[in-house]
Order: C-alpha cells, then sequence, then structure tokens
C-alpha cells in the first residue's frame, strides 16, 4: 500500500509539472549545473537567454512558457533555464555566446554543447516546431570541432559559415568569412560568391580584406556600385565603436586596448571622418557614466571640428540628459546654448531644416523640433 501510495504521489506530481508549463530550473542555476542535471537525466538543455528590459522576452515568459502544452512538449525533454544576460553570470556567458539579439534560445546537449539555436518571440505552436527543429540539428557543434581541430577545407568552410550565419553567431561567422578570404583581398570582388561572403559576414575591421576594402574599393564598387560599399564600410565601423564600452552591473567603462587599436586603424586606412567615431565612443561613454561635464566637453569638441558635422536630430539627441526642467547645472546652460545657436542658424537660413530622416518624413521640421526641445528645457509646456 505504502508503495502503491509513493507512485501515485509522484505520478501526480509528474502531472502537476506538466501542467504548469516550462519547470524552469530556480534562477541562478548556471550553464554548469544544468549540464550536470542534464547528464543525470538523460536529457538536452533548453537555454532561454534574456534581459529585464526586453519586451518579446516578457511575452514569452507571460504568455508561452506557463502553457500547458508547452510544458508537456519540453519538460520530458530538457533541463530548461532562464538566465538574465546582463547579470553577473549572464554578461560573460552572453559575450562566450555571441548572443546579440533577445531573445535567443539555445540548445545544448548534456556536456553544454550548442546544437542549435534561434531568435525571437513566437507563438506556442510555432515556437515548440522550432525547439524540435533544433534540437535535432547537431550539425553546429560537430562543424565547430573541425574548425577548431585546423580543418580549412574550402567547401567544409563555405558549409560552416552558413551554419552560423543560420544561428546568428557574428563573431565566429567573421573569423570563419576571414579565413574563406585569406590571400584573396585584392580579387575577391571578381568573384560573386566572395562578394557575398564579404558582404554578408565580415563584420570585423581589422579584418585583412575589410581593410584592403577600405584603401582600395574600386573593384568592389565596380561590381556592385558605390553606395553599398560605402554602407558597408560606415555599418562595419558604427557597429564595431558600439562594442568598445563595456557595461555591467549599471557601469560602464572603455575597452582603452580596443578603443586605442580603433582610433590607429581609422587613421591607417584614412576614415575622413576617424573623429566621428572617436567622440561619439566618448560622448556615449560620458553619458552612460553620467559624467556631463566630460559629456559636453567632448559634444562641444564634435562641434567644432570642420570635418565634422551633427545634424539638428543628432544635437536634440544630445540634449535628452537635461531634459528635466529642474535640472540647473552647467552642462545643461551650456546645451541649451548650443541648441539656441542652431535654432539661430536655422531661422537665419545659415542651415536648411530637416525634414527627413533618411525614408521617414518628419513630423515638424528640425527647427521647429529644436525650439520645442529648449521650451521643455524651460519647463514650458507645448504652445505655452
Amino acid at each position: 500500500m505504502k508503495k502503491l501510495t509513493t507512485t501515485l504521489l509522484a505520478l501526480l506530481s509528474a502531472v502537476t509539472l506538466m501542467a504548469q508549463g516550462i519547470a524552469f530550473e530556480p534562477e541562478g542555476t548556471t550553464l554548469e549545473q544544468a549540464s550536470a542535471l542534464a547528464k543525470a537525466q538523460k536529457k538536452l538543455i533548453f537555454l532561454d537567454c534574456y534581459t529585464q528590459w526586453c519586451g518579446p522576452c516578457k511575452k514569452m515568459a507571460r504568455d508561452v512558457f506557463p502553457m500547458a502544452e508547452v510544458g508537456s512538449f519540453m519538460n520530458p525533454k530538457f533541463v530548461s533555464i532562464k538566465i538574465d544576460m546582463e547579470s553577473a553570470y549572464g554578461a560573460p556567458l552572453a559575450k562566450k555566446l555571441q548572443i546579440t539579439a533577445y531573445p535567443t534560445f539555445i540548445i545544448f546537449n548534456a556536456d553544454a554543447q550548442e546544437i542549435g539555436r534561434f531568435l525571437g518571440g513566437s507563438p506556442a505552436d510555432e515556437f515548440m516546431k522550432k525547439v524540435e527543429e533544433k534540437s535535432k540539428d547537431n550539425s553546429s557543434s560537430q562543424l565547430q570541432a573541425r574548425w577548431q581541430s585546423g580543418d580549412r577545407d574550402p567547401q567544409f568552410l563555405q558549409e560552416y559559415l552558413n551554419t552560423l550565419n543560420a544561428s546568428y553567431k557574428g563573431e565566429e561567422a567573421d573569423l570563419v568569412a576571414e579565413a574563406i578570404l585569406e590571400g584573396k583581398e585584392a580579387t575577391f570582388a571578381n568573384d560573386s560568391t566572395l562578394r557575398m561572403i564579404f558582404m554578408r559576414s565580415i563584420n570585423n575591421p581589422f579584418a585583412k580584406s575589410f581593410v584592403y576594402t577600405v584603401k582600395n574599393p574600386a573593384a568592389l564598387k565596380a561590381a556592385i556600385g558605390d553606395m553599398p560599399v560605402e554602407m558597408k564600410i560606415k555599418n562595419v565601423l558604427e557597429t564595431y565603436h558600439r562594442q568598445l564600452i563595456n557595461e555591467h552591473d549599471g557601469t560602464a567603462s572603455l575597452d582603452q586596448q580596443k578603443f586605442d587599436q580603433f582610433v590607429a586603424l581609422l587613421s591607417e586606412m584614412g576614415i575622413k571622418e576617424a573623429d566621428h567615431y572617436r567622440l561619439i565612443t566618448l560622448i556615449t561613454l560620458s553619458e552612460k557614466q553620467k559624467n556631463f561635464a566630460a559629456y559636453m566637453k567632448y559634444i562641444k569638441e564634435y562641434l567644432a571640428n570642420p570635418n565634422l558635422d551633427a545634424d539638428d536630430m543628432q544635437l536634440a539627441r544630445w540634449a535628452r540628459p537635461f531634459s528635466s526642467p529642474t535640472d540647473n547645472s552647467a552642462e545643461k546652460a551650456e546645451m541649451k546654448a548650443l541648441l539656441q545657436q542652431r535654432l539661430d542658424d536655422l531661422r537665419a537660413g545659415k542651415r536648411q531644416p530637416m525634414t527627413r530622416v533618411g525614408n521617414m518624413r518628419l513630423s515638424v521640421p528640425t527647427d521647429v523640433l529644436i525650439s520645442k526641445v529648449i521650451d521643455a528645457m524651460d519647463g514650458k509646456m507645448p504652445n505655452q
């Protein structure tokens, strides 16, 4: 009788577990701990990579993960864990796993070797379908092992690059793309496949093919046009400069070594807007550190540089830290003076107000916008 009761309790416990949705391990469970559990239970590992600010992450946690059908699908197969990728444990893990968007869901085997991943929120049926697909695909870890062993067969490299791109593993895709283009820096523009690899997968400004192309863009421009090449160069540099600031537990710091190397590289490549990337990094860092004396110093240096031009929208965005009408700081006064000077220039015809940003039409021209920003800094209501 006692044995029967124990069995019934176990069955009831299992049914309750299934009915409560995904049975995530307690918050704080690490990937290493999940691996030990997965080995003991002969399961795979499901990792939900989330952040506190991610709307789709919250929607999945609220609407999809608690569903009984999702729990019934997941719990027999997976040890499931959730990790805040901006936490003390999560931040270095995010870097190691090359997480660049949220939510990211990753399937590992019991040894914590990645099998597959997918991004973004979705309805329950689509979510379970993606989990099923990525659980069966174990090619990623096998291909990674071949790469790490030194295999550089051209066909293998192409296959591995395709897998990495499908998994949104940009940093490793960069390395593989560089290996494919190694020694072909001066000739890849003549090959459509290699051009595509460069345009899609080279995102490291230090890559030999990128440096060569910046210095010698004519061949690639002749093949695909000026604008795509110029946009590619700009996008790589813009993306990289954002990676120079490390954020952890509410603090921000500059990776000084990478910053110095990047500034030197910009000079080597002859980038005309080199000071843009240097100053915009320092402006962003100062804002995150709430060091507004430095913030204004770099903004004024940017505006004084004859090779740079901050448009009206950028100038208005720089005023955001001083939006409170109760802020009476010297830095706010400096920012307001810069906005007023820009407004005077617009009204005097020295500059033309912006009415569009890219393909987007602004609801009001930027002279009106800047005037409203100044009023808001003074505590005036619209139309006051």
